[in-house]
């Protein structure tokens, strides 16, 4: 893939602009599934659990996605046609999400949801690295963090958005979900697809070369032994980076399961089913869409700062002790404004995780097996998260006494580990400009 040329801005653009829809669908979850459990009647003991099955399927299907795509070759391209069967999955699952009925019902629908986010979203990182020279990855990765603050910042604030203009008010029927619940599911799932078939319209893919045509090459000896190799071999720089991303997203799920009640408990002086913990749920999206707006914005100077050749590691650093402080501090904070200022800090570093992680990956795996190391990769993302499904309930409900805020001030800890363990990983592109 030596031979890409550099694409524009524009270009760029419409190739990533399916990650403000994935994002969107994404962010609603985020924002609001720990809250529609506790509308359900779960206690913040029992939340982590029913977050589990997402995370052990995504350890399942990332590289199995990863692999196949690699190998794909339609008339709609190599990564597009897992675009679209993520995004068709997706948007049935956000319909039916707010009209959970119990528990079960709706762990299987996230289960469902986030399975297929993650088949539309990892083909998308290595579609990145498919069509842009190693010089101009930085930059595209950049603008998918530029997507995904738009998206996510206008799905976290749509429910307290309705509900602040009067477009939905109160409680349904079904198990007390907010009325502005289901129109902001109905609208992601909208939105959701008709912009990863904007991506799907607007960008192309390369054939692929002869020599690695999949049509063309014989079938694989061993699906699980080719799985188990790659795994084994995976590059240097990947092995490094697997540290941080554990401690990364470990940080950040301590936030997404635990934020929202901690909010609404702490600050707001509410419990489940109470109009004071609805304010704090609420609020709680306001401070994600806060943290994904500052992402958005963040993501413009990434861009520049990557045309300028600044080293993506640094930009990391910077922007994972950005998002410790921010964590941290939530601790200190007594009153629903001082949270935005501790979100601005968690969105400086969202902008650099969504983007610096896979600037130095896509620079150090081999092109024809891009999509399976993409896939590869999110096993240090669903691992911490399985970890934190499993073990954050029982130390909320055993040894905090339900106290969930500090489960968030310990996720700032991790990111600020995160940062420490940055200074070991290799820059490829660095090294491979040094005389």
């Amino acid at each position: 893939m030596s031979n890409l040329r550099p694409l524009s801005l524009p270009a760029i653009w419409n190739m990533s602009f399916g990650f403000f829809g994935i994002q969107f669908g994404w962010g609603l979850q985020m924002a609001n599934m720990s809250a529609i459990y506790q509308y359900l009647g779960a206690s913040e003991g029992d939340i982590p659990l029913l977050w589990l099955a997402a995370p052990v399927t995504g350890l399942l299907v990332q590289p199995v996605i990863g692999y196949y795509s690699d190998r794909t070759w339609t008339r709609l391209g190599r990564r597009r046609p897992y675009f679209l069967v993520g995004a068709i999955l997706a948007s049935l699952a956000l319909i039916a999400m707010p009209n959970s009925t119990g528990l079960w019902m709706a762990a299987g629908l996230l289960w469902i949801l986030d399975a297929s986010v993650n088949v539309s979203m990892e083909p998308f990182r290595a579609f990145v690295a498919d069509l842009l020279p190693p010089a101009q990855r930085q930059v595209g990765f950049a603008m998918q963090s530029l997507m995904i603050g738009l998206g996510a910042v206008t799905s976290s604030a749509l429910p307290w958005l309705l509900t602040h203009f009067g477009l939905a008010t109160g409680a349904t029927a079904q198990g007390g979900i907010p009325q502005s619940v289901h129109m902001a599911f109905y609208i992601g799932a909208v939105v959701y697809i008709c912009a990863v078939t904007y991506t799907i319209v607007t960008t192309r893919e390369h054939p692929p070369e002869p020599a690695a045509d999949p049509a063309a090459a014989p079938a694989p000896v061993s699906f699980f032994k080719d799985i188990y190799e790659g795994i084994l071999q995976m590059p240097r720089v990947m092995r490094q980076l697997a540290v941080v991303q554990f401690f990364t997203w470990l940080g950040l799920f301590c936030m997404w399961i635990y934020f929202t009640p901690a909010v609404a408990r702490n600050i707001f002086g509410g419990e489940p089913g109470s109009a004071s913990y609805q304010a704090g749920v609420e609020w709680g999206g306001v401070c994600f869409a806060t943290y994904n707006g500052t992402a958005f914005l963040v993501a413009f100077l990434l861009v520049a700062l990557a045309k300028r050749g600044v080293a993506a590691k640094t930009l990391h650093r910077i922007g994972l002790l950005c998002a410790g402080a921010g964590l941290a501090s939530v601790g200190l904070v007594h009153t629903p404004g001082l949270l935005i200022l501790s979100m601005v800090g968690v969105g400086i570093g969202w902008a650099t995780i969504l983007s610096m992680p896979y600037a130095l990956l896509a620079n150090a795996i081999p092109a024809k097996q891009m999509g399976f190391y993409m896939g590869v990769f999110n096993f240090f993302i669903v691992l911490p998260q399985i970890l934190a499904a499993t073990v954050l309930g029982p130390v909320v409900q055993h040894l905090l006494g339900g106290r969930a805020l500090v489960v968030v001030i310990a996720g700032g800890a991790c990111m600020i580990l995160a940062a420490f363990a940055l200074s070991r990983v290799d820059d490829p592109l660095a090294a491979s400009h040094q005389p």
